[in-house]
């Protein structure tokens, strides 16, 4: 993933985390997320209000170790809070185009900081609330998951990896959210933690966060997403990760 310049000693970036998310207050939908223990890498997650019925989200996955790569993360933030809330609030807003420029001005930011090219999953959304739909792009990330009355249907990649190419595009299709569907999103650490020394050597894998989202009665976006992680605790006997494992969970109540 992303290969960064390492920050120098005097560097202020060295020691300054993203500012905490906090989640705006959603008009029929609740969102949360949650990780495990002290980042270690680049997992980065960012939700901001930027209309009266749009919220746009998002889940990154910068390369790394933390201290090499807060430059990027700090610069992603700062993107997502400014750039985007100015795209997805114009008037004449066109959501699938206005994803197309986030991305690019993400993508180019990364490959500024970077020293080579290299990939950096992103799975980024736009709700909008009065319609119940969701615009989003999954810039080779791990898949989105979405569970309604139907089942568990996968949102899968639509493009590459941002951190690759300076004009690379991805697609950003739109689906409906029904009332108490939920669109839950995890990151590769989580999904590829290793089962505890005495099982069969595998991952946790994408079908055992399937199978917790399906049969989980949580009524709440920040609960479903303590039980993802926890189902993976259990798996890797809490043994200490080797990478970061977040979850990020956006349910529509209404």
């Amino acid at each position: 993933m992303c290969s960064l310049l390492k920050p120098s000693a005097d560097d202020p970036a060295v020691n300054v985390e993203p500012a905490p998310t906090v989640f705006p207050k959603m008009i029929g939908a609740d969102m949360g997320a949650a990780f495990i223990g002290t980042r270690m890498t680049g997992d980065f997650y960012e939700a901001v209000r930027v209309s009266s019925e749009r919220v746009l989200f998002g889940l990154l996955d910068v390369s790394g170790r933390r201290d090499d790569n807060r430059k990027v993360l700090l610069a992603a933030q700062e993107t997502f809070r400014n750039f985007g809330a100015e795209l997805f609030s114009r008037a004449d807003l066109n959501e699938s185009t206005a994803m197309t420029e986030l991305c690019l001005r993400l993508n180019q930011g990364m490959l500024d900081l970077s020293t080579e090219v290299q990939p950096c999953p992103a799975f980024i959304a736009c709700y909008h609330e009065g319609f119940g739909t969701l615009c989003y792009t999954n810039a080779g990330h791990t898949p989105g998951l979405l569970r309604d009355a139907t089942g568990v249907t996968e949102l899968p990649s639509t493009g590459l990896p941002l951190g690759l190419f300076s004009h690379a595009t991805s697609d950003a299709p739109t689906v409906a959210i029904e009332k108490n569907a939920v669109l839950l999103l995890v990151s590769r650490g989580l999904v590829d933690c290793m089962a505890h020394k005495d099982a069969p050597a595998e991952n946790f894998s994408l079908d055992r966060v399937k199978q917790v989202l399906q049969s989980d009665p949580s009524t709440g976006a920040q609960a479903l997403c303590v039980a993802v992680l926890d189902a993976a605790g259990k798996f890797t006997a809490d043994a200490p990760p080797c990478d970061d494992r977040t979850a990020l969970a956006m349910l529509r109540t209404a």
